[in-house]
């Protein structure tokens, strides 16, 4: 019998051995509930933080660099992260925060890293829109003049075999990282409502696992073999919403304020 461990390598995509990408962990009726849940969509009009280029809600409490200023997540969050911690077993402990991000079709997040109040282990359930997010090796790997002239334009080379990669994101999809892949690189969505999917480093693994790659089955919309004007096959067009969860682990928990 294969261990847990061993079951859940079988989700490793792409040369960074600490990134996975579990198709269908949400199923659809669970989708649709989650996405019609009166506390996300019902909630006061204060739980929303409006940003640039997205809305979040925050639960589990407030984040600050010192630990988190903990409050105990609701039960039906609980489930989401429960059934990651258990099925992963690659937090420290059960998942405490999680960041609830509403973008619309032509919406996304600048290249960043999470910061250091939290456990090195991210995980991001996708509900609504399929979405491509871009990794970037840090700036401190890439080498002085490293542009070099090839077929398709100006390439940057790497230190240590790192390399720029995208990822498809499918609804009811959990994507997970860690270690090298959570302190190497930046992660990130363009803000454009069409996106190159072709080349992403899960596109096969999509596909064998059932998933709804150029079909739209799943994905409640197609993702383009070709967008109409010519543009290349591989082509995605988001035209709703799209949720993620993004649950991590604050190692740090205090109950009350924190002493200056």
């Amino acid at each position: 019998m294969e261990s847990r461990e061993e079951n859940w390598n079988k989700f490793v995509v792409g040369s960074v051995p600490t990134l996975f990408y579990i198709p269908d962990f949400i199923n659809d009726t669970q989708q649709q509930e989650l996405l019609r849940n009166v506390v996300i969509y019902q909630a006061p009009i204060s739980k929303w933080k409006a940003l640039k280029n997205r809305r979040l809600q925050n639960w589990g409490g407030v984040v600050h660099e010192k630990g988190l200023l903990a409050q105990d997540l609701p039960p039906w969050l609980r489930r989401i992260t429960n059934k990651i911690f258990e099925e992963s077993c690659l937090f420290p402990s059960a998942i405490n925060h999680v960041l609830i991000n509403e973008y619309l079709p032509n919406q996304g997040i600048m290249p960043h890293q999470d910061g250091p109040a939290y456990f090195p282990v991210v995980a991001i359930v996708s509900l609504g829109s399929p979405v491509v997010m871009d990794f970037t090796p840090h700036s401190s790997l890439q080498l002085a003049n490293t542009s070099i002239k090839s077929g398709d334009g100006d390439d940057d080379q790497w230190l240590d075999g790192h390399h720029p990669f995208s990822v498809l994101l499918m609804p009811g999809s959990l994507l997970v990282f860690k270690d090298k892949a959570y302190s190497d690189y930046l992660h990130g969505i363009k803000d454009t409502e069409w996106q190159q999917y072709n080349q992403a480093v899960n596109v096969v693994e999509d596909l064998k696992h059932g998933g709804s790659t150029g079909t739209g089955t799943k994905a409640k919309q197609p993702l383009e073999k070709e967008r109409s004007g010519g543009a290349a096959a591989g082509t995605l067009q988001r035209v709703e919403k799209r949720v993620s969860f993004t649950c991590r682990v604050v190692p740090k928990v205090y109950k009350s304020f924190f002493k200056v």
